[in-house]
């Protein structure tokens, strides 16, 4: 059965160790003894699988958001040298807002 990395997080230590058995991979070898935390990446290692969550933006530019950040990023460094703190304000804010915008994004 293929599993997901999602899947294998949310399992138990025993079922983690159920799946080990079954798998012939160096990385595995020792799975008795294992915790949690050297087993999941081991087995992920072991079944090909990516060890991390992978987080997907959902209805916008994940792309064009992120360059209008590193652009604001650069407007804010400009206003803290110039101390003007009305535009670092107006600067932070919209840095806030686009990073929230993203993160409800996320599915």
């Amino acid at each position: 059965m293929a599993y997901t990395y999602g899947q294998l997080h949310e399992m138990t230590v025993s079922e983690l160790r159920e799946i080990a058995q079954g798998v012939q991979h160096d990385a595995v070898k020792g799975f008795s003894t294992m915790h949690k935390e050297k087993l999941l990446p081991a087995l992920c290692h072991a079944l090909g699988i990516e060890a991390h969550a992978h987080h997907v933006a959902m209805g916008i530019n994940k792309t064009a958001i992120k360059t209008q950040i590193r652009k604001l990023k650069l407007d804010r460094e400009a206003a803290l040298k110039t101390k003007n703190h009305e535009q670092l304000k107006d600067v932070r804010h919209q840095i806030k807002m686009l990073k929230r915008k993203l993160r409800k994004a996320i599915v």
